[in-house]
C-alpha cells in the first residue's frame, strides 16, 4: 500500500492492519460485511428492545446498552480503517489520534464494567428471584448504566490529556490500524516508564473489579444452579448464563491479553491481530449470542413478524 506525503510534521501514520494485495482485500470484504452486520443487528435489537414492552427488564436494558457501546466503537475505529485502505490515505491528525484513543478507552472501560453489572443482575434473578423486583429496581439500574459510561469516559479522559502532551519525534508511524495507546506511546521522545506502570495499574483497576464481580457471581450461580431440583429450570439457566460468559470470554480475554501487560513487551503484529477481536468481531457476536439463544428476543421477532403479515394481508 502507498501512503500519501502531503502531511505535517505533527500528523500520525497508521501502519494499517491489510495491504494491497488480493488475499488482504477479501479481508477487507470481510471486515466490511462484519461491519455492516454489527450496525444493522445491533441497531436492531437496540429497536426491538425499546419497542416490545415485555422486553423492558433489567436484563434488556442492559443489553441495549451494550448494543449502543458496540454500535460506538465500531464506528469509532472500522469506517476510517476502511477509507484508510480504499483511499491509500493513512494520515491522522493529533486531534483526530486523541478522539480515538479517548473513544476506545471510554467504551471499551464502560463495557467491562456493563459487563459486571449484568452478571449481577443474572445473579440477582437465578439467585434471589424473590427479591428480584427489590433488589434490581429501575432507578439502580440507570445508575449502573450511568455508571458505567461515566466511569469508562473520566479514565479516557485522564489517559488521553496526559498521552497527548508527550513530544513524539521519528518517523510518527504507528504499527497499527488505528490510534491506540500502547502503540502511541512506542513514539515517545520521553521516557514513559511511570506513565506505564499508571496505565497498567489503572487499567488493570477497571479491568479486575468487574471481572471479579463477574466470577463471583458466576460461580453463586452455579451452584444454585446445580442445587436445582428441576432439570428444565438448570437448563435454563445454564442457556442464559452461557451467553453472558461467551461475551465475557471473548472480550475479557483479548482485552486483558492487550492492557494487563508492560508496554514493552507488546508486539505490532499481535497486537493488530488481538484487537481485531475486541473492535470487529466481539461487536457484531454480542448480539447475535443473545438474539440466537434467548427465547424472548426470538419470540418478539416472530410477534412482529406476524403482525406485520397480519397488517399486509388485511
Amino acid at each position: 500500500m502507498t501512503y500519501v506525503e502531503n502531511y505535517t510534521v505533527t500528523d500520525f501514520i497508521l501502519l494499517g492492519l491489510l495491504q494491497d494485495n488480493p488475499t488482504h482485500f477479501c479481508l477487507f470484504a470481510l471486515i466490511t460485511m462484519t461491519f455492516l452486520v454489527t450496525l444493522t443487528v445491533n441497531s436492531l435489537l437496540i429497536l426491538l428492545i425499546l419497542v416490545d414492552t415485555h422486553l423492558h427488564t433489567p436484563m434488556y436494558f442492559f443489553l441495549w446498552q451494550l448494543s449502543l457501546i458496540d454500535i460506538l466503537f465500531t464506528l469509532a475505529i472500522v469506517p476510517k480503517m476502511m477509507t484508510d485502505y480504499l483511499l491509500h490515505n493513512t494520515v491522522i491528525s493529533p486531534s483526530s489520534c486523541g478522539t480515538q484513543i479517548f473513544l476506545g478507552l471510554a467504551l471499551g472501560g464502560a463495557e467491562c464494567i456493563l459487563l459486571g453489572f449484568m452478571s449481577y443482575d443474572r445473579y440477582v434473578a437465578i439467585c434471589k428471584p424473590l427479591h428480584y423486583p427489590l433488589l434490581m429496581n429501575w432507578p439502580l439500574c440507570r445508575q449502573m448504566a450511568v455508571g458505567s459510561w461515566a466511569s469508562g469516559a473520566f479514565n479516557a479522559l485522564i489517559h488521553t490529556v496526559y498521552t497527548m502532551r508527550f513530544p513524539f519525534c521519528g518517523p510518527r508511524e504507528i504499527h497499527h490500524f488505528y490510534c491506540e495507546l500502547p502503540g502511541l506511546l512506542r513514539l515517545s521522545c520521553e521516557d514513559t516508564l511511570a506513565y506505564e506502570t499508571g496505565v497498567l495499574v489503572s487499567t488493570s483497576i477497571l479491568l479486575l473489579l468487574p471481572f471479579s464481580v463477574i466470577l463471583a457471581s458466576y460461580t453463586l450461580i452455579l451452584v444454585t444452579i446445580l442445587q436445582m431440583a428441576s432439570a428444565e429450570g438448570r437448563t435454563k439457566a445454564f442457556s442464559t448464563c452461557s451467553s453472558h460468559l461467551t461475551v465475557v470470554s471473548l472480550y475479557y480475554g483479548a482485552i486483558i491479553f492487550m492492557y494487563m501487560r508492560p508496554i514493552s513487551s507488546h508486539r505490532p503484529g499481535q497486537d493488530k491481530v488481538i484487537s481485531v477481536f475486541y473492535t470487529i468481531l466481539t461487536p457484531m457476536l454480542n448480539p447475535l449470542i443473545y438474539s440466537l439463544r434467548n427465547k424472548d428476543v426470538m419470540g418478539a421477532v416472530e410477534k412482529i413478524i406476524w403482525k406485520n403479515m397480519d397488517i399486509k394481508t388485511q
